[in-house]
């Protein structure tokens, strides 16, 4: 039966990543549009279990949609992985008189929202924000464009000093489970090599790539390791590399968490912007327990525990791309 809605509150869940405060806007201001009252969960679902939920409107989220992290903060909840946590978070809804939930989260928080929606009947819709860019059902989540091009600017710089010296430099990127900020990164700075997670890592095909670079008198290389790679991130691959071939000089960088930070890209704040709206829009049609994704430039929905288990393969033709052209 479909549920009147007259009441919907925002949380985002998880690490940050650019663009969330643009879909805070665009979720904030699509209710106001409907006439649905919105508020905010500050400080993700431990917020939302101590209570701590603010009203918005459209004034509340002026002058946002560049700013990267979130203006309702974000964490990573161990009460809500417990029916106990879940209950809590549902009698504060509840209280609150909030008839519905929009998420801003990955794979981690829409497991924990699909136990929620089953234990207590609440309508929630998902959207997807994440760097790594592992959730099926929609070709870009929220934050993945930004964070390749803040990697892709500063590997840009790190290639300025690695021609300087005659240097290799291996240079770590995010991906925990996923190589697509690896892969898509590597291809465009022109990397050497890119290692992955859903690869194999072949030494010995690194040293015929540094071998061959060499021989064509190359000054600098660049190899972009994914820090779920199964060999170990990038200060791991340099030491085995150096072990075995210490006639090369090696440096390695960490990128870390500036990729999470900085303004999103216009990439970002329009796909957050078209997700923000369609999620008010499928709470408003009755729809619950579905993450709202684009995929060939169409909004689709698909159910939590799809988004989780059925994450993206890697694209065998960026791989073969980089096959060619670093040749």
């Amino acid at each position: 039966m479909k549920i009147p809605v007259n009441k919907i509150a925002i949380v985002t869940s998880g690490g940050d990543a650019p663009g969330l405060n643009a879909c805070i806007r665009a979720v904030v201001r699509s209710s106001c549009f409907y006439g649905i009252k919105v508020c905010g969960v500050q400080r993700g679902f431990e917020g939302l279990i101590d209570g701590d939920i603010i009203d918005m409107d459209a004034s509340s989220v002026s002058n946002i949609i560049h700013r990267g992290g979130t203006i309702l903060k974000s964490s990573r909840s161990l009460q809500f992985k417990t029916e106990e946590g879940r209950a809590i978070a549902f009698r504060q809804l509840k209280k609150a008189k909030i008839d519905a939930l929009v998420l801003l989260g990955g794979d981690g928080s829409f497991a924990g929202a699909a136990k929620f929606i089953l234990e207590n009947d609440f309508p929630v819709i998902g959207i997807p924000k994440t760097i790594d860019n592992d959730l099926f059902g929609t070709d870009f989540a929220i934050g993945y464009d930004s964070a390749i091009n803040t990697a892709m600017q500063v590997i840009d710089k790190i290639r300025d000093t690695a021609e300087s010296h005659n240097r290799i430099f291996f240079v770590e990127v995010m991906g925990r489970d996923a190589g697509f900020i690896a892969l898509r990164t590597g291809i465009g700075v022109g990397a050497e090599a890119i290692l992955v997670p859903e690869t194999t890592t072949d030494f010995n095909h690194l040293l015929s790539v540094f071998e061959k670079g060499w021989s064509r008198e190359k000054s600098s290389m660049i190899i972009v390791v994914a820090e779920g790679d199964e060999e170990g991130g990038a200060f791991t691959i340099a030491t085995k590399v150096k072990q075995k071939f210490p006639q090369f000089d090696t440096r390695v960088c960490i990128l870390g968490h500036v990729q999470r930070g900085g303004s999103p890209t216009c990439s970002d704040r329009v796909l957050a912007s078209k997700l923000g709206i369609a999620a008010v829009e499928a709470l408003l049609e009755g729809k619950t327990g579905v993450m709202v994704g684009e995929v060939n430039k169409e909004i689709v929905y698909t159910p939590f525990n799809k988004a989780v288990k059925h994450h993206m393969n890697v694209n065998e033709n960026m791989l073969r791309m980089l096959e060619i052209l670093s040749a």
